[in-house]
Order: C-alpha cells, then structure tokens, then sequence
C-alpha cells in the first residue's frame, strides 16, 4: 500500500484515490522570465519520479503542471528587454522543455498557462464575491477576505493570529486586513495591453494565487488527489489556494499536499544575493544531465538537497558503478520482473512515501550481485528498475565513454516497447519498432531480450 507524507495532516498517510485506481495530479510549475535554476529541476524530476510510479502501480494518471505566463516580474522583465510578453515567456517556456527533456523529465498531461485561463479566474472571483469572501478595494483591486474564510492556515499550521505577529506584510490601507490577498489586480497605465483583461471590475489581471485554483479545477475537478510544489509554496501560496478553491467551490480541494525540500549550495540556501545560484544549462555544461537527474533522486524528496561540486563528482561515480554492472546485459530487458525480491525490497521503498534514497540503495545491492556472478538475467533486472526512475535508459559502454548522445532515447523505447508487448498491446509495440526503424535503428529479439544496431 502507497504512503505518502501529507503536509496537510503533517502525517504518512495511506494513498486511496477518490477515484478507484486513478490519480489526478496538480504540480505548480515554472513563472517563465528566465532559464529554469536548480530548485525548478528539482521540482521538475521529483514530480516526473511520483508520476512515473504511480504510473508504474498501475494507476492510471492525470498530472498537471502548470505554466505563469503572466506576473509582475515577466512585466518588468519584458519592459526591460524591450520586447513583448509573449516573445519573453515563449522563449523562456522553450528553453524550459529542453532543460526538462534533458533531464528526463516527462511531459505533463496538461500544462496549461495562465494566459489561456483568465476567464475561469473571473468565474472563480465571481463566485469568491458571491461568499462573501473578495470584495472591491479603494484602488480597484479585488481581494480575498482572509478573516472570513474558516480554517486559514491548516496547511502551514499558522493562525490568523501568529500570521499578523510573526509574519512580514504589506501595509496597505485599501485592505480590509493586511492578511488580505489580491485576486484580480487593476489595471495600471504603464502596463501593456497584452496584460490587460476586460472584467465586471474594470480592466486588469489574475493575482498569482488565483491562477492554480482556476486551471487545477478545471482541469482536474474541484476535488482531486495530491498538489505539490516546492516547500517555498507551502505558505503563502498553497494557503491561500484552499482559501480561494475552498471558499469559491464549498467543497475539500484537494486530499494530499505533496512539498519537496529546498536546494542548498555548499549548506547554504540556493539565493542569487549570496551569488550561489545556478541555472540549470550551467550545472549541465559542467555534468551530463543523468548524473544531475541521479544526484536529485539519491535524496528524500522532502530532505534537502545540498548542491556542490564534491557530490555531483560522487554522483557521477556512483551511476557509472551502476553502469558497470550493466556491460554484462545480454539485452535490454523484458521489464521488471516484481516477484524478484530485489524488485518487492525497490517497491516497499517507493510505496514508503517514494523512498528514492532506499530504492536506490536495492539498485547498488543487485548491482554488486551482478558484479559478482556476472548474470544477465539479473543486469536486466537492474536496468528495468532503474528505468522506473528515468534512469539506466542507456547504453553502459557510452555513459562510461562519456556519451550522452541518443542512446538513451533509443533505449527507453525499447522498454517502452517490452512494457508494451508485456500488457498485450502489440499495436504499440508494432508502432515504436516502426519508428526506431525509420530512425535507422534496428531491433534484435532474442530469448535473452532485445538488442539494437544502427542500420
């Protein structure tokens, strides 16, 4: 049975989908002014890591990540470089996918932007309006009413109480209370048009917060199964995304609140005033992109991260110890096979809250028996595991070599394949070694699996 560590009920908890053996999954993304830093890759393939299990368990999934395309830093940024908005954000977005692919990360299902959802925030404030919960202030915002909405701060575990104590907030006199948060902002003379949306309060724009209630529902239902994000997100923004969605719906959002750990450079959070901060195409120039995806995943998803030179080095040695057991692999696997007790000891990890850190460590204890009695069956094993976790997908000779050319997208086909055959769906077997082929790759099938040879 999957647990996982709900923020909401600061607890492990058992997984029951609301909907039997479906998921439907809500990760707030990236706000698309820059290239993407290591916190947003964390983010990105700690998330990929939960789909590709729950997917792995045979759920069927439904992810959703997100994309903030509009905002006040993408404003000034645009200003600043004297282009469009959307010029900046598109850019920006591209560059994204490709750190994204690099790093193996999936796609989402959807990855809706913010730009292509304004008239359901509008709805959404509407019905906000209608509770009682926003109103119109002096200057033409709309706000939520923290003080009027019951049970804020059961996510951060802060009262209204502590919040106006202990936390710094804007002195603003055309809120009812400083807690209150901006929900549609007005429009203002210097701004764009492209940033500027008719609504029954006159011209504006979405808030931050508003734009993850207003696509999550309506992508995914008034009530889904897990939302995730950073730590950072936890407070303010995953609060005031109950407060909104809550309040709006009158109904539970959301069941379990998933929040990865922070990034840490050399034991110091990642900050671009201390001057430790890195994007991700500059860790890439110095590392191949599956020794950064392995150095996330050898960690807890909720422990921090500690980003140095020292243990990508380590990670790097300790994925090509992986690789090594591999060179003995007769082919490239028929799939996990889950009645080996390596497999079971990789899934009582995962289901443990995505124990990636154990799970990894089963990887290195069959590895080790590979090395020692040289079997392919068992280097199979190891690869169709590492597979899980969008790792392993590569051929050991090249990453040992140092190449990190498409041998790894040749390889996860031709899992992808053998999961395919092994549920009985030979149409897709069919089409991926059709278009292998037509790449000028070639598919051997043996009893020992399948090997491959460029034509």
């Amino acid at each position: 049975m999957l647990k996982i560590y709900n923020t909401l009920k600061r607890d492990k908890q058992e997984f029951t989908p609301i909907v039997p053996n479906q998921v439907r999954m809500y990760v707030c993304g990236m706000t698309v002014y820059d290239y993407c830093h290591l916190g947003h890759a964390r983010v990105m393939v700690v998330f990929d890591m939960v789909y590709r299990w729950l997917k792995s368990s045979s759920y069927d999934v439904t992810y959703v990540r997100n994309i903030t395309d509009i905002d006040d830093k993408i404003i000034k940024r645009a200003a600043e470089n004297g282009e469009s908005i959307h010029s900046l954000t598109q850019r920006f977005i591209d560059a994204m996918h490709e750190d994204a692919e690099r790093l193996g990360v999936q796609p989402p299902d959807h990855e809706p932007r913010a730009t292509q959802y304004v008239p359901e925030m509008l709805a959404m404030i509407e019905n906000l309006e209608r509770n009682g919960l926003a109103y119109q202030a002096a200057d033409r915002d709309v706000n939520f009413a923290v003080r009027k909405f019951t049970g804020y701060g059961k996510l951060s575990g802060k009262s209204l109480e502590d919040l106006r104590a202990g936390e710094r907030v804007e002195v603003d006199g055309n809120k009812h209370d400083p807690l209150d948060f901006v929900l549609w902002k007005h429009a203002k003379d210097n701004e764009p048009d492209e940033v500027k949306w008719d609504s029954r309060w006159g011209k504006g724009r979405p808030g931050w917060h508003i734009e993850c209630s207003a696509m999550s529902s309506k992508l995914l239902g008034e009530h889904f199964d897990i939302h995730g994000g950073g730590a950072d997100l936890q407070f303010p923004h995953h609060e005031n995304e109950i407060a909104q969605s809550e309040g709006a719906n009158q109904c539970q959002f959301v069941n379990y609140w998933m929040h990865n750990g922070f990034v840490r450079v050399d034991n110091e959070k990642m900050s671009k005033s201390l001057g430790n901060f890195f994007t991700i195409r500059e860790v890439l120039e110095r590392y191949d992109p599956e020794v950064v995806r392995f150095f996330i995943l050898r960690a807890h998803y909720r422990s921090p991260l500690n980003y140095s030179d020292a243990h990508l080095d380590d990670a790097k040695g300790a994925l090509s110890r992986l690789y090594t057991a591999l060179k003995c692999e007769g082919g490239m696997g028929k799939g996990v096979d889950w009645n080996e007790p390596h497999a079971q000891r990789f899934k009582v990890a995962m289901d443990d809250d995505f124990n990636t850190a154990e799970a990894i460590a089963v990887l290195f204890d069959l590895a080790n028996e590979v090395n020692r009695g040289q079997s392919p069956q068992l280097a199979s094993q190891l690869r169709s595991l590492g597979a899980v976790l969008g790792l392993l997908g590569r051929d050991a000779n090249a990453f040992l070599q140092g190449d990190s050319s498409g041998d790894a997208m040749i390889v996860a086909k031709i899992l992808a394949r053998n999961e395919a055959k092994k549920a009985r769906n030979y149409a897709e077997a069919d089409l991926i070694r059709k278009e292998l082929l037509e790449a000028g790759i070639v598919l051997e099938d043996s009893a020992q699996g399948t090997n491959w040879r460029r034509a």
